[in-house]
Formats: C-alpha cells, sequence, structure tokens
C-alpha cells in the first residue's frame, strides 16, 4: 500500500475576477482558496469526504495581487479519531520572480463522515520531523485556546 501524504500543494494564478475594489484578490477569495487547498488535504489523507467544522486564526499578512502566481500549502498536523487539523499558508509572487511572499496563514479543521453524514475514523498521525513536531505541538495548544474561546462565544450563540 502507498503511503498517504500529509500535505498538498496547488498553485494557480490570480485573476481579475477575484479582486477587490482596492485592486487586491478579496479576503473572500483567499478563504476559498484555503479551504478548498485544505479540503483537498484532507481528503487525501482521509480517503472519504470531509466536512469543514473550524476555520480559525485567519492571518491576512499581505495582499495577493492580480496576477500573481498564487501558492496553497496544507499540511496535516494533528488527528483526533475522525479530525483533521490542517495548517495552510498561502503564498505569493509576480511571474517570473523566484521568491514568494507568504500572505495568509490560518488552521482549518476537517471532519470525515461515511456516506450518511456521520464522522468516520481515519489514519492517525504521527509527526516524524522536527517541524512535523513542532506543528502538532502549536495544533494542541490551539486546541486548548479553542475551549476557552467556545465558552467566552456561548452565550452568544443562537
Amino acid at each position: 500500500m502507498a503511503k498517504i501524504k500529509n500535505h498538498i500543494e496547488l498553485q494557480f494564478l490570480s485573476e481579475p475576477s477575484d479582486v477587490n475594489y482596492g485592486g487586491k484578490v478579496h479576503g473572500g477569495m483567499m478563504m476559498k482558496w484555503i479551504d478548498q487547498a485544505a479540503f483537498a488535504c484532507a481528503l487525501q489523507w482521509s480517503q472519504t469526504y470531509c466536512v469543514t467544522v473550524y476555520v480559525g486564526g485567519i492571518r491576512f499578512f499581505h495582499p495577493v495581487h492580480i496576477g500573481h502566481l498564487v501558492k496553497m500549502e496544507a499540511r496535516i498536523i494533528y488527528t483526533g479519531k475522525t479530525s483533521m487539523h490542517i495548517a495552510v499558508d498561502a503564498f505569493s509572487k509576480p511571474v517570473g520572480q523566484a521568491d514568494f511572499v507568504k500572505n495568509t496563514h490560518c488552521i482549518i479543521v476537517f471532519v470525515a463522515v461515511d456516506d450518511n453524514g456521520q464522522p468516520k475514523a481515519i489514519p492517525a498521525f504521527t509527526p516524524k520531523t522536527e517541524k512535523e513536531i513542532a506543528m502538532h505541538g502549536y495544533a494542541i495548544k490551539l486546541m486548548e485556546l479553542r475551549k476557552s474561546i467556545d465558552k467566552e462565544m456561548e452565550p452568544y450563540i443562537v
């Protein structure tokens, strides 16, 4: 059996239809691309349909310009029994230049589901490299922080 990869990279050009009034790519379009890259990564890992259950800590560092080459890197950093925590980083650069600039970072959580929409068990991710171990710890810290955020938000969720 082939080893399942814990990461995926997508590259494409930003288009004029992606622009906002300020002449840069819409933040909403960035979020769509993040979700698509993370979904592809989750699907590759779980080998089954997945649903987004959480997106957090999204940070926009630099705008993406129209016509730039965009690179989305998504990687599994933690798995539960049915869930996958995926770190997504977006980069861009003008066509013809060598170096990408980091534009956006966030964590997105997917849950694998069966044909009835019920959570489905997935393979466990075991970090091996120094970076994977650090990112695994990062995911665990963020899960703890989300517990306090959930408690704060509880009175306002209808």
